[in-house]
């Protein structure tokens, strides 16, 4: 893990990092050569079913941010924070909430949600580091409320259900965003300054409510469509993504939005975010093949099990550990490199694989929003076009809190996790 961290440090690509470091085990400590298994394992990796889901996932947040969807939902939900202290903070939460409910990524969800939302920053005299703030960890919703492209990764490399999992987050994902906007509220009630303009007492603001309720049916449409599919039954994970990238197009379509321009940067997009993201997948399975040929996974789990610490210690010692590594590493990568060493450990502890996979999508989440390395905080920062990166930094702190309270709920009560996924299993 420390040469993993090095390799990071000095800028090498992470599918670098992770190839390499799988190289230096496998020639060190391996019994024969391992070098020769790379490319049944990258076609084996790049040809998982489930994995195919991703690049879909991808193309329909693409497609919703460049066909101007994601302008029409943040309008939409504007009015109705209205008389809310810090309404547009709120905005920024909700819309984030619900764009990530069809686009499956982080990146995407900030991206998106910052182009739209940033213009009305300074126009609004609200605290920009909070404002800010909201938004990158607006977009970390992206890879907890289902779809995720994140989980349908963890579940390939755990041999966990993507539906369950989905199911598990469902309910942890908005209470999240609840959290955010509590979180929001109680700041801009302690310091009003912070809470932008006056309520707007404006006699249609009803009518502006329900105008652009018709504006919130796609995204809502589209998250039925997926996770519908897949809880009726009807469809595999993979397909559910298929289905929904087909109803994007027709939505789009309807739109008269899907134009040829819009079509070759949605495609670029997709390829481009794809490769990166398989790139490391491969990478990451030489190494988890190299880790356990040569036992260092069972050597791992053993000898934490022989400490004899208490499981709930165990348990925040190896939370602790991920904010500290979410500091320093990207987290695509974390969770490759470290899943197949975690989680052994975190099952022989006693707890659920489905409900350690939440638990690590919020540290993951808290990762995107960590300073020097939170990815989300560089997305919105581009978007931003100029200002103190420092803003970002500072706003995205409370932020933090909440996600770790979050974490503190689950541990206190798992069947906000466990409980959806129980009930969908018995009424299926």
């Amino acid at each position: 893990m420390t040469l993993l961290v090095v390799l990071v440090g000095i800028s090498l690509p992470v599918a670098a990092a992770l190839g390499l470091m799988a190289y230096v085990l496998s020639e060190r400590y391996a019994f024969f050569p391992m070098t020769g298994a790379i490319g049944e394992l990258a076609w084996n990796s790049s040809n998982d079913f489930i994995l195919i889901a991703a690049p879909m996932f991808i193309m329909m947040g693409e497609l919703m941010h460049r066909s101007g969807m994601s302008e029409r939902l943040f309008s939409a939900l504007s009015p109705w924070f209205a008389r809310v202290p810090g309404r547009l903070i709120h905005t920024n939460i909700a819309a984030s909430a619900i764009f990530a409910a069809t686009s499956g990524s982080s990146v995407a969800t900030a991206a998106t949600i910052g182009t739209v939302a940033i213009p009305n920053m300074d126009r609004g005299g609200y605290n920009r580091p909070l404002f800010l703030g909201s938004i990158a960890a607006g977009g970390t919703l992206g890879i907890l409320i289902p779809p995720s492209i994140n989980m349908i990764i963890y579940a390939v490399l755990t041999d966990t259900s993507v539906a369950d999992l989905y199911a598990a987050g469902f309910i942890p994902g908005f209470l999240l965003a609840g959290l955010f906007s509590l979180m929001v509220l109680a700041l801009c009630l302690y310091r009003p300054q912070w809470a932008g303009p006056k309520a707007d007492d404006s006699a249609d603001l009803w009518q502006q409510r329900l105008s652009g309720l018709w504006n919130l049916l796609p995204p809502l449409g589209l998250f039925l469509v997926v996770v519908g599919s897949i809880y009726a039954g009807i469809a595999t994970p993979t397909e559910a993504a298929a289905l929904g990238l087909m109803a994007t197009l027709g939505l789009v379509a309807a739109n008269r939005q899907l134009t040829l321009p819009v079509l070759v940067r949605a495609f670029e997009g997709t390829v481009r975010t794809t490769c990166m993201v398989m790139l490391i997948v491969i990478s990451a399975f030489f190494l988890n093949f190299v880790m356990v040929s040569i036992g260092l996974v069972s050597a791992i789990t053993g000898f934490v099990m022989s400490l004899g610490w208490p499981p709930l210690g165990m348990l925040v010692a190896i939370i602790v550990f991920y904010l500290i590594l979410g500091c320093l590493m990207e987290t695509l990568s974390m969770m490759i490199a470290t899943t197949p060493v975690i989680v052994p450990v975190v099952v022989a502890l006693g707890y659920s694989p489905v409900w350690w996979g939440i638990v690590f999508v919020i540290l993951m989440e808290a990762a995107l929003i960590t300073p020097p390395v939170g990815l989300n905080l560089y997305v919105v920062q581009a978007v931003r076009r100029g200002g103190a990166f420092v803003d970002l930094c500072i706003g995205s702190l409370p932020f933090v809190v909440m996600m770790i309270v979050m974490i503190a709920i689950l541990i206190a009560f798992p069947q906000l996790a466990l409980w959806l996924p129980a009930l969908l299993k018995a009424g299926g």
